[in-house]
């Protein structure tokens, strides 16, 4: 009997999930596709369903949590959840009265529509609507728009070709630092080309502040 107990909560428990609804204030916004809200005195991390942002070091990705920090921080939020990841995340839809966060995002070309996790295959044709408008990110050199899924498999931005001079020729050495960069050029140089990250630590696509600036 505890066993057939159990496996009736195993069948009705993701039926269970999909059917909550969390309300809170945004507190906190990670990054282009997850934040924090409070609710009932607790800070619960969302992750925006079936959308996928650039991360971290990516271009675009500065930009898209600015964006999705401007929608919703300080903002009361209905959150419609889907599951919890395998990182503890709440994963859901975000809604603030009648707008629906996430498509915002996707039609204003600031996502790709998660295709790995997408039910809702209209939001296709909202990036479809985003693409063909060359908006948000759409707007960038195709080499630059790579999907965030394939950039976590390691894959980075091809080799771009940079404006240098005959005698500005440099190689991927062990340099890792902005100290140890003595141009702006090779600081682009190792971040575009030897996938040094670091060197953009605020993601907004531009290396070394100091010497970029």
């Amino acid at each position: 009997m505890r066993l057939r107990i159990l496996f009736l909560l195993f069948l009705i428990f993701p039926l269970i999930a999909r059917a909550e609804i969390l309300t809170g204030k945004v507190v906190g916004v990670t990054d282009g596709d997850t934040i924090k809200v409070l609710v009932e005195k607790r800070a619960i991390k969302i992750r925006l369903a079936e959308i996928d942002t650039p991360e971290r070091g990516q271009p675009w990705a500065s930009r898209a949590k600015q964006v999705l920090s401007d929608k919703v921080f300080g903002e009361d939020v209905e959150v419609r959840v889907v599951t919890v990841d395998r990182y503890g995340r709440t994963v859901g839809h975000v809604w603030i009265g009648d707008r629906h966060i996430n498509r915002e995002l996707i039609r204003e070309g600031h996502a790709w529509a998660y295709r790995q996790y997408l039910e809702d295959e209209t939001m296709l044709g909202d990036e479809t609507h985003a693409r063909n408008g060359k908006v948000g990110l759409w707007s960038l050199p195709e080499a630059q728009r790579v999907p965030p899924w394939e950039w976590r498999r390691g894959k980075r931005i091809p080799e771009l070709k940079l404006e240098t001079s005959p005698d500005q020729e440099f190689s991927c050495g062990t340099k890792r630092r902005c100290s140890e960069m003595v141009s702006c050029a090779e600081a682009r140089f190792y971040l575009e080309k030897c996938a040094r990250t670091r060197l953009d630590g605020d993601g907004d696509g531009v290396p070394c502040e100091s010497l970029c600036r």
